[in-house]
């Protein structure tokens, strides 16, 4: 995938056919290449406007409502995400994304994701984002639980061999966060070279797709540590 202002390269060609009412994407002609661009792993330039945009949300705070934090901050992260972008990738920024290769059968709802960098030359290709406020960096059942059981089973992120996790935190150390992570994933957090001052590791896994599916196997999890000390979840008062 080429980088910002990089090597021209052209976007994938895709069938000019229109998509079936039905179905996958794995059944479509334009998967094997569409997927092999996503393999070549375009983490750290579409990671790169994700720090961006932190970046500037600490520079100019906006109003972040407490009573929903997480919905909240990732909404404010979106647009600055892509205001960081060129405009030229082969990609865009969404908020709230639903994956429907995995959907199960109506009337079932599809995953959806809290950010997804959407694939222009065929939308249905998506890398995902998955956020989770963190109270303490020792407060992670829930994103572990997103890991184990969406991403892991390739109910999030079918057609791609990574994505990430955005842990918001509110009080604590990003360094323990991670260091906790890697305890609670029973694994070693590897650090990003594309990134080494910033609180973003990687843990590798192998994934359990489900029988016929030729999702890939192999999956990293980005795990970036976004602190926002002066925020706090809103405490209902009680009557």
């Amino acid at each position: 995938m080429a980088a910002a202002g990089g090597s021209g390269e052209a976007d994938p060609q895709v069938s000019s056919a229109p998509y079936s009412s039905t179905a996958s994407l794995i059944a479509d002609q334009s998967f094997p290449t569409l997927a092999g661009q996503w393999a070549k792993d375009p983490a750290p330039q579409m990671l790169g406007f994700v720090w961006k945009a932190y970046d500037d949300m600490l520079a100019k705070p906006p109003h972040v409502d407490d009573r929903d934090l997480e919905r909240s901050i990732t909404q404010l992260l979106e647009p600055r995400i892509r205001d960081a972008m060129t405009g030229d990738e082969p990609y865009y920024i969404q908020h709230g994304a639903f994956e429907r290769e995995t959907m199960a059968s109506p009337p079932a709802q599809p995953p959806q994701y809290d950010l997804a960098f959407v694939l222009r030359a065929d939308e249905r290709t998506m890398w995902p984002l998955e956020a989770k406020v963190l109270e303490t960096p020792g407060t992670l059942a829930e994103y572990e639980r997103e890991i184990r059981e969406q991403y892991l089973t390739c109910r999030y992120a079918p057609l791609t061999n990574s994505g990430a996790m955005l842990g918001y935190l509110l009080t604590g150390s990003a360094t323990d966060a991670l260091i906790k992570i890697g305890a609670k994933l029973s694994t070693t957090l590897d650090q990003v070279a594309d990134f080494p001052e910033r609180p973003h590791r990687t843990s590798t896994h192998k994934r359990n797709a489900p029988a016929g599916k030729p999702y890939p196997i192999d999956f990293k999890c980005h795990h970036m540590i976004l602190e926002y000390p002066s925020l706090r979840r809103h405490k209902r008062i009680s009557e």
